[in-house]
């Protein structure tokens, strides 16, 4: 678990989560971050013989997505991100990699999202939907290649997402035409078929910058880390 902390200090913890392993689960013998990390600190000298460490859960990333997390490592700390969270100053940004070319480079998408918590899915509704929630984010194209076997095109994506709703960044690009390869729930015919040409397993989504306030310090902190997975190394030196 060492592998995957960016950074540590008395208040905070900021770590890499790969895709296939959730935030945090219930599920008996299922690997979450938040128990791994857990574990981590029990096994250092100033938690030894202090019973289970505290780890504040603040914000969470899909299972079959990658990324930073940043947690808190008092209540305090957990607090102070919280509110960061809630008042729009702890951003958050997101390479995906897209099926096809998006018809604008840039945008905004402004939508408003309904969870059914039957299906575990969302989908955008009217504004006057019941419990309906407003989801925004921009994106900007970085790259189009060609997956030179198949003859079609994959593009590189940077999202800012401005607020935090269940599947929110799958759902909207979706519904704007832009689905994410080896996204299941919302992707196209063609992009899940064209996914499991490639042997695209995950959503191709990666939380790969992190900034926001330090709850101690007031430092503006910054983490990037770029995404592992296979299917982002072309657009970083490495051909399809």
């Amino acid at each position: 678990m060492k592998k995957y902390i960016v950074y540590e200090d008395r208040d905070i913890l900021v770590a890499y989560k790969p895709a296939g392993i959730a935030t945090q689960t219930a599920r008996l013998g299922q690997q979450d971050m938040v128990s791994e990390l857990k574990n981590y600190l029990s096994g250092q000298p100033q938690y030894r013989g202090k019973g289970e460490p505290y780890l504040g859960l603040v914000h969470r990333l899909d299972q079959p997505v990658a990324g930073i997390l940043v947690f808190g490592k008092t209540k305090e700390a957990a607090a102070s991100l919280s509110r960061q969270i809630a008042e729009g100053k702890l951003h958050k940004y997101y390479y995906a990699v897209i099926y096809g070319r998006p018809e604008k480079e840039k945008g905004t998408l402004c939508d408003y999202l309904y969870k059914d918590g039957k299906t575990n899915m969302s989908r955008i509704v009217a504004e006057d939907f019941p419990q309906a929630k407003k989801a925004r984010l921009s994106y900007r194209c970085v790259n189009t290649l060609m997956a030179l076997e198949m003859q079609e095109e994959i593009s590189l994506m940077e999202i800012e997402l401005f607020t935090g709703r269940h599947h929110q960044i799958r759902v909207q690009m979706a519904h704007a035409g832009m689905p994410l390869l080896g996204d299941s729930k919302y992707g196209s015919e063609e992009d899940k078929e064209f996914s499991r040409q490639i042997g695209v397993k995950n959503v191709a989504l990666c939380a790969f910058r992190l900034q926001f306030i330090h709850p101690a310090t007031g430092k503006n902190m910054k983490f990037e880390r770029m995404p592992e997975e296979e299917i982002f190394l072309p657009f970083f030196g490495s051909g399809i």
